[in-house]
């Protein structure tokens, strides 16, 4: 008789039991982990976006970050300066002779420990572009047994100390020029020699962190050396203006100013006293001027646009902001009139493809490319890059994209918690939905900054809310002679809005 198999109760195979609890301690341990991770990045994250200012009180000068916390309190005679407020490096001037000159100077972090001691002196680098001045902020020249180096802001030495002088270009922030017995050569903020050491002068070619630049040599002759250290235009001319296109230089020969070609091929045109412009399309010729006023010429000589203008400058391709009798306008290449001579000032912004004229009272147009007036009050701000301006009109604050489309300041300021709002004449601030969030109690107010805050006036004084509406200064400030309202915690904007610095009375 055949016996079937008889049923038992299984066992517990404790290999198995223990493999899937290793496993299971193993992906608990791995989750611990990737937490323990990202909350480090995260604190990372709120170290890297900390920002750093001078701060003035009672007539001594420390640093406080974007909340308005004291990191430095205010001890210093001198300003403290930040070269980058995004790094805790700040510099003290100290011990001060104003008889010789002579002072000394220290870095400090955010620790107030005194840092990058090796050298004598430590100085950041002051740039001016466009009349605003600000410092270089990834680099610092320091100073060894009287030569001169370059750091970073980690305190990685780029340069050691060997220079005789280090300086700025103008609206340059990412080259430095050197000089060393008695010439000079560039170097960028990386530390590498972009022009070499042996040109007894050198500048921009423009404003605008260009790659050429205008040099000289011992004989006073002049040329254009680019960042590749290669030669664009050698060094034959007396002078080389500060106009050039893809192909073209304004070049100064016998007294004449020319073009010259990268190719070396040199244009002469006659009939004019300068050339004060090449056109975008720059086989079209150029724009000179003739007994003081001005006109359009093209590469044969041939007068395109005759010289009646006082003043002229290419917006567009074809298209000219004129002025005549002190007023300004637009025409085209043919000198029709594309748009009437009535404003004090006229410019034309590129990327926005857009006009803006200013009347005698200061009030703007805002002008499309068909010349049309689209909008008009006090321009207050105007952002290419992120597409919209802003204008004041009848005492309120509007947003227009570049399609003349008004917007909500919640549509531009996505990360904004409050928004300023205006009734019955009063101002007060609204969230994303519109909820009152500040009531109407204030005469005036500005829109909230980067780091949460917002001016609130009333009564003629002026004080500031957070990010939630809370009062953190009651309005007790009179700012009417200053320039720039705009708060950090309790500390209001400096008065010489050049300086970048927060007050605190």
């Amino acid at each position: 008789m055949s016996r079937g198999r008889r049923y038992e109760e299984p066992k517990l195979n404790m290999k198995k039991v223990f493999a899937v609890i290793i496993a299971f301690v193993v992906i608990i341990m791995f989750i611990f982990m990737i937490k323990g991770f990202l909350t480090q990045d995260e604190e990372q994250t709120k170290i890297v976006s900390k920002t750093y200012f001078s701060a003035f009180q009672n007539n001594k000068w420390g640093i406080i970050d974007e909340k308005g916390a004291v990191v430095i309190d205010p001890s210093y005679e001198e300003m403290m300066i930040v070269p980058n407020e995004k790094k805790d490096v700040f510099l003290c001037i100290y011990d001060v002779n104003y008889e010789t000159g002579e002072y000394s100077t220290k870095a400090l972090n955010s620790k107030n420990e005194e840092i990058f001691t090796q050298y004598d002196q430590i100085e950041a680098i002051g740039i001016v572009d466009n009349g605003q001045a600000s410092y270089m902020g990834d680099v610092l020249k320091v100073q060894k047994d009287g030569k001169y180096g370059l750091i970073n802001l980690e305190g990685k030495e780029l340069q050691t100390c060997q220079f005789d002088d280090i300086t700025s270009l103008q609206g340059m922030k990412d080259v430095v020029k050197v000089q060393k017995d008695g010439k000079y050569g560039l170097i960028n903020t990386e530390g590498k020699e972009i022009v070499s050491i042996q040109y007894t002068d050198i500048q921009p070619l423009k404003n605008d962190n260009t790659s050429n630049f205008i040099v000289a040599d011992s004989e006073g002759k002049y040329g254009v050396i680019s960042n590749n250290n290669e030669v664009e235009i050698a060094l034959n001319y007396e002078q080389v203006k500060n106009i050039y296109s893809n192909n073209y230089f304004v070049v100064q020969k016998d007294g004449k100013e020319i073009l010259a070609k990268k190719d070396g091929t040199e244009v002469v045109l006659n009939g004019l006293d300068e050339i004060a412009g090449i056109l975008k399309n720059e086989e079209n010729g150029i724009i000179f001027v003739q007994g003081e006023k001005y006109g359009v010429m093209n590469l044969a000589g041939e007068v395109i646009l005759e010289a009646k203008n006082d003043d002229l400058k290419e917006a567009k391709s074809g298209i000219f902001i004129a002025e005549q009798n002190g007023k300004y306008g637009i025409i085209d290449e043919q000198g029709n009139e594309k748009l009437g001579f009535t404003y004090q000032n006229l410019s034309y912004y590129e990327k926005a493809d857009l006009y803006v004229g200013e009347d005698e009272s200061f009030n703007n147009s805002i002008i499309d490319n068909n010349f049309e007036v689209k909008q008009t009050g006090i321009l207050v701000d105007i952002d290419e890059e992120k597409g919209y301006f802003k204008l004041r009109q009848n005492d309120e604050y509007r947003y227009y994209n570049f399609k003349f489309e008004e917007q909500k300041e919640a549509e531009i300021f996505a990360n904004h918690t409050l928004y300023l709002s205006k009734k019955d004449g009063k101002y007060g601030f609204v969230d994303k939905e519109g909820n009152v969030v500040v009531d109407y109690i204030y005469d005036d107010a500005t829109m909230q900054n980067d780091y949460g805050y917002a001016g609130v006036k009333k009564d003629g004084k002026w004080g500031s809310v957070d990010d939630k509406g809370n009062v953190i200064q009651e309005p007790t400030y009179n700012l009417d002679d200053y320039l720039q309202i705009d708060f950090v915690g309790r500390w209001h904007y400096g008065k010489d809005i050049n300086m970048n610095y927060y007050n605190q009375l």
